[in-house]
Protein backbone atom coordinates (compact mmCIF):
# COMPACT_ATOMS: atom_id res chain seq x y z
CA UNK A 1 0.00 0.00 0.00
CA UNK A 2 1.38 3.37 -1.05
CA UNK A 3 2.42 5.68 1.79
CA UNK A 4 1.49 9.33 1.39
CA UNK A 5 3.02 12.37 3.03
CA UNK A 6 0.70 15.38 3.01
CA UNK A 7 1.96 18.97 3.32
CA UNK A 8 -0.60 21.48 4.59
CA UNK A 9 -0.86 25.12 5.61
CA UNK A 10 -4.58 25.76 6.09
CA UNK A 11 -7.95 24.16 6.69
CA UNK A 12 -7.12 20.82 5.07
CA UNK A 13 -10.31 20.14 3.15
CA UNK A 14 -8.38 18.27 0.46
CA UNK A 15 -6.58 16.31 3.17
CA UNK A 16 -10.02 15.37 4.50
CA UNK A 17 -11.15 14.27 1.04
CA UNK A 18 -8.11 12.00 0.81
CA UNK A 19 -8.70 10.56 4.29
CA UNK A 20 -12.37 9.98 3.42
CA UNK A 21 -11.46 8.15 0.21
CA UNK A 22 -9.02 5.93 2.10
CA UNK A 23 -11.65 5.17 4.76
CA UNK A 24 -14.19 4.35 2.03
CA UNK A 25 -11.78 1.87 0.43
CA UNK A 26 -11.58 3.73 -2.88
CA UNK A 27 -7.99 4.92 -2.46
CA UNK A 28 -5.39 2.16 -1.90
CA UNK A 29 -3.04 4.27 0.22
CA UNK A 30 -2.22 5.24 3.77
CA UNK A 31 -1.24 8.67 5.06
CA UNK A 32 2.04 8.16 6.87
CA UNK A 33 2.52 11.73 8.07
CA UNK A 34 1.02 15.22 7.77
CA UNK A 35 3.42 18.18 8.00
CA UNK A 36 2.45 21.83 8.33
CA UNK A 37 4.56 24.97 8.15
CA UNK A 38 1.92 26.79 10.22
CA UNK A 39 1.45 25.68 13.85
CA UNK A 40 -2.23 26.69 14.00
CA UNK A 41 -3.34 25.08 10.74
CA UNK A 42 -6.75 23.39 11.23
CA UNK A 43 -5.56 20.59 8.94
CA UNK A 44 -3.42 19.27 11.80
CA UNK A 45 -6.54 18.57 13.87
CA UNK A 46 -8.06 16.66 10.95
CA UNK A 47 -4.97 14.47 10.78
CA UNK A 48 -4.92 13.89 14.53
CA UNK A 49 -8.59 12.85 14.52
CA UNK A 50 -7.72 10.28 11.86
CA UNK A 51 -4.81 8.96 13.92
CA UNK A 52 -2.18 10.26 11.49
CA UNK A 53 1.18 11.46 12.93
CA UNK A 54 1.78 15.19 12.49
CA UNK A 55 4.77 17.51 12.49
CA UNK A 56 5.07 21.29 12.49
CA UNK A 57 8.07 22.81 10.71
CA UNK A 58 7.73 26.57 10.98
CA UNK A 59 9.37 28.06 7.89
CA UNK A 60 10.03 31.31 9.77
CA UNK A 61 12.69 29.56 11.84
CA UNK A 62 14.91 28.85 8.82
CA UNK A 63 17.28 31.28 7.15
CA UNK A 64 16.73 29.90 3.65
CA UNK A 65 14.08 28.02 1.72
CA UNK A 66 16.61 25.27 1.07
CA UNK A 67 17.23 24.69 4.78
CA UNK A 68 13.51 24.47 5.45
CA UNK A 69 12.97 22.12 2.52
CA UNK A 70 15.79 19.81 3.63
CA UNK A 71 14.11 19.37 7.02
CA UNK A 72 10.76 18.64 5.33
CA UNK A 73 12.35 16.05 3.06
CA UNK A 74 14.06 14.32 5.99
CA UNK A 75 10.80 14.00 7.93
CA UNK A 76 8.99 12.49 4.96
CA UNK A 77 11.82 10.11 4.17
CA UNK A 78 11.91 8.93 7.79
CA UNK A 79 8.17 8.22 7.54
CA UNK A 80 8.70 6.07 4.44
CA UNK A 81 6.71 8.41 2.20
CA UNK A 82 6.46 7.31 -1.42
CA UNK A 83 4.24 10.09 -2.78
CA UNK A 84 4.09 13.68 -1.49
CA UNK A 85 0.72 15.41 -1.73
CA UNK A 86 0.41 19.19 -1.36
CA UNK A 87 -2.97 20.06 0.14
CA UNK A 88 -3.15 23.81 0.50
CA UNK A 89 0.57 24.09 1.19
CA UNK A 90 1.60 27.72 0.72
CA UNK A 91 5.34 27.42 0.14
CA UNK A 92 7.19 27.13 -3.17
CA UNK A 93 9.44 24.07 -2.95
CA UNK A 94 13.08 24.12 -4.04
CA UNK A 95 15.29 21.37 -5.49
CA UNK A 96 16.42 20.62 -1.91
CA UNK A 97 13.01 19.01 -1.49
CA UNK A 98 12.05 18.12 -5.05
CA UNK A 99 15.22 16.24 -6.00
CA UNK A 100 14.77 13.47 -3.39
CA UNK A 101 11.13 13.09 -4.48
CA UNK A 102 11.53 13.63 -8.23
CA UNK A 103 8.33 12.66 -10.06
CA UNK A 104 6.62 11.94 -6.75
CA UNK A 105 5.06 15.26 -5.71
CA UNK A 106 1.48 16.22 -6.61
CA UNK A 107 -0.38 19.50 -6.16
CA UNK A 108 -3.90 20.73 -6.83
CA UNK A 109 -4.58 24.25 -8.06
CA UNK A 110 -8.00 25.98 -8.23
CA UNK A 111 -7.85 26.93 -11.91
CA UNK A 112 -7.42 25.32 -15.30
CA UNK A 113 -3.66 25.64 -15.68
CA UNK A 114 -1.78 27.21 -17.32
CA UNK A 115 -4.36 29.96 -16.71
CA UNK A 116 -4.38 31.88 -13.42
CA UNK A 117 -1.30 30.66 -11.63
CA UNK A 118 -0.45 31.73 -8.12
CA UNK A 119 -2.60 33.12 -5.33
CA UNK A 120 -6.32 33.90 -5.51
CA UNK A 121 -6.83 32.07 -8.79
CA UNK A 122 -10.61 32.30 -8.37
CA UNK A 123 -10.40 36.09 -8.08
CA UNK A 124 -8.18 36.17 -11.16
CA UNK A 125 -10.74 34.13 -13.12
CA UNK A 126 -13.62 36.44 -12.18
CA UNK A 127 -11.60 39.59 -12.90
CA UNK A 128 -10.62 38.24 -16.32
CA UNK A 129 -14.24 37.44 -17.17
CA UNK A 130 -13.83 33.77 -18.10
CA UNK A 131 -16.93 31.60 -18.51
CA UNK A 132 -15.23 28.43 -17.31
CA UNK A 133 -12.66 27.80 -14.59
CA UNK A 134 -11.91 24.66 -12.62
CA UNK A 135 -9.19 22.66 -10.91
CA UNK A 136 -5.94 21.02 -11.99
CA UNK A 137 -3.90 18.20 -10.44
CA UNK A 138 -0.30 18.36 -11.58
CA UNK A 139 3.16 17.09 -10.77
CA UNK A 140 5.31 19.67 -9.02
CA UNK A 141 8.53 21.14 -10.36
CA UNK A 142 10.59 24.14 -9.25
CA UNK A 143 8.37 26.65 -11.09
CA UNK A 144 5.08 27.91 -9.67
CA UNK A 145 2.04 25.88 -10.80
CA UNK A 146 4.00 24.59 -13.77
CA UNK A 147 4.53 20.82 -13.68
CA UNK A 148 2.93 18.23 -16.00
CA UNK A 149 -0.87 18.01 -15.72
CA UNK A 150 -2.52 14.81 -14.50
CA UNK A 151 -6.23 15.66 -14.32
CA UNK A 152 -8.45 18.69 -14.80
CA UNK A 153 -12.13 19.37 -14.21
CA UNK A 154 -14.16 22.36 -15.33
CA UNK A 155 -16.52 24.57 -13.36
CA UNK A 156 -18.74 27.12 -15.10
CA UNK A 157 -18.46 30.69 -13.83
CA UNK A 158 -21.80 32.37 -13.14
CA UNK A 159 -22.30 36.03 -13.94
CA UNK A 160 -22.99 36.81 -10.28
CA UNK A 161 -20.18 34.68 -8.86
CA UNK A 162 -18.00 36.08 -6.13
CA UNK A 163 -14.52 34.84 -5.36
CA UNK A 164 -15.99 32.91 -2.42
CA UNK A 165 -18.87 31.28 -4.29
CA UNK A 166 -16.65 30.19 -7.17
CA UNK A 167 -14.06 28.85 -4.72
CA UNK A 168 -16.71 26.71 -3.01
CA UNK A 169 -17.78 25.08 -6.28
CA UNK A 170 -14.22 24.53 -7.42
CA UNK A 171 -13.49 22.82 -4.09
CA UNK A 172 -16.24 20.30 -4.86
CA UNK A 173 -14.39 19.08 -7.94
CA UNK A 174 -11.01 19.31 -6.19
CA UNK A 175 -12.29 16.82 -3.63
CA UNK A 176 -13.21 14.42 -6.44
CA UNK A 177 -10.24 14.64 -8.78
CA UNK A 178 -7.43 14.75 -6.22
CA UNK A 179 -8.10 11.30 -4.72
CA UNK A 180 -8.59 10.02 -8.28
CA UNK A 181 -5.19 11.32 -9.40
CA UNK A 182 -3.55 9.80 -6.32
CA UNK A 183 -5.25 6.48 -7.05
CA UNK A 184 -3.89 6.50 -10.60
CA UNK A 185 -0.39 7.07 -9.26
CA UNK A 186 -0.79 4.35 -6.63
CA UNK A 187 -1.86 1.87 -9.29
CA UNK A 188 1.16 2.71 -11.46
CA UNK A 189 -0.95 4.19 -14.26
CA UNK A 190 0.84 7.53 -14.66
CA UNK A 191 3.89 8.07 -16.87
CA UNK A 192 5.51 11.47 -17.34
CA UNK A 193 6.70 12.13 -20.91
CA UNK A 194 8.08 15.65 -21.07
CA UNK A 195 5.15 17.95 -20.34
CA UNK A 196 2.55 15.24 -20.87
CA UNK A 197 1.27 12.66 -18.41
CA UNK A 198 0.16 9.40 -19.99
CA UNK A 199 -2.60 7.49 -18.20
CA UNK A 200 -2.52 3.74 -18.77
CA UNK A 201 -5.80 2.53 -20.23
CA UNK A 202 -6.76 5.99 -21.51
CA UNK A 203 -7.99 9.09 -19.76
CA UNK A 204 -9.63 8.64 -16.39
CA UNK A 205 -13.36 9.48 -16.22
CA UNK A 206 -13.91 12.98 -14.90
CA UNK A 207 -16.93 14.66 -13.36
CA UNK A 208 -18.94 16.88 -15.73
CA UNK A 209 -18.63 20.63 -15.36
CA UNK A 210 -20.57 22.06 -12.44
CA UNK A 211 -23.04 24.48 -13.99
CA UNK A 212 -24.28 27.60 -12.19
CA UNK A 213 -27.73 27.34 -10.64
Amino acid sequence: MLTLGVLVSGTGSNLQAILNAIAAGTLPCRVGVVVSNRPQAPALARAERAGVPTHVVDHRRYATREAFDAVLAAILQQAGVELVVLAGFDRLLTPAFLDPFAGRVLNIHPALLPAFKGLRAQRQAIDYGVRVSGATVHFVDAELDHGPIVLQAAVAVAQDDTEESLARRILEVEHRIYPEAIRLFAEGKLTIEGRRVRIAGGNAPLPPPLLPV
